[in-house]
């Protein structure tokens, strides 16, 4: 069983996996007031200055509780439970949950493995990156480029078989399912929303 275990871990992507399950653990045993390094609405919006600027009151009053805690407070669902991690869909584009905002397109999604949404790339223009040192470690958090909603991280150089080998790692309930859309992937940079 250990040198399973060690034969796994040998190779980049599983060693990634097995590193972003053991942190969606330890969030998951957190609880939300306990967390050290929860972020609020205010710190986010101080990275970009984003088009649609509602308050925190409009936020809440938008969204459900579990949307504005990972929206509007950079929080994480439990892996494997979110409502579009195995979804899969010949077309159509998945949009912010916050404002509507077309980030990927369903032929950008993979089956990645790791429990939540993975896109190899977005929609140009939809998303900004931000450098997140939460949790003792240091990677790129994406948000909607309209509203600044958290939508998750992203990750590259895993070794995927994917035209850009990055994961962009969403929360399902930042997103919402557009099924009429026509939009497909064009190549990096290419597509328009």
């Amino acid at each position: 069983m250990l040198s399973r275990s060690v034969q796994l871990l040998s190779k980049p992507r599983n060693l990634v996996l097995a590193s972003t399950s053991a942190l969606a653990l330890t969030y998951v045993a957190t609880s939300s007031s306990s967390r050290p390094f929860h972020l609020s609405t205010a710190s986010m919006s101080n990275k970009h200055n984003f088009p649609l600027k509602l308050s925190e009151g409009e936020w809440r009053a938008k969204l459900s509780p579990e949307q504005f805690r990972v929206l509007r407070e950079q929080g994480t669902e439990r892996a494997g439970t979110g409502e579009y991690d195995q979804h899969f869909a010949g077309k159509g584009v998945y949009e912010c949950a916050g404002c509507g905002t077309p980030l990927y397109t369903a032929d950008m999604k993979f089956k990645s493995g790791c429990g939540w949404p993975a896109f190899f790339d977005a929609i140009p223009g939809a998303i900004k990156e931000n450098v997140d040192r939460s949790w003792g470690m240091e990677r790129v958090e994406i948000v909607c480029a309209n509203c600044g909603g958290h939508q998750g991280h992203v990750f590259k150089g895993e070794g995927y078989d994917t035209p850009t080998d990055a994961r962009h790692c969403v929360n399902s309930i930042s997103l919402r399912f557009n099924p009429k859309s026509e939009l497909k992937y064009q190549g990096p940079g290419k597509n328009k929303a």
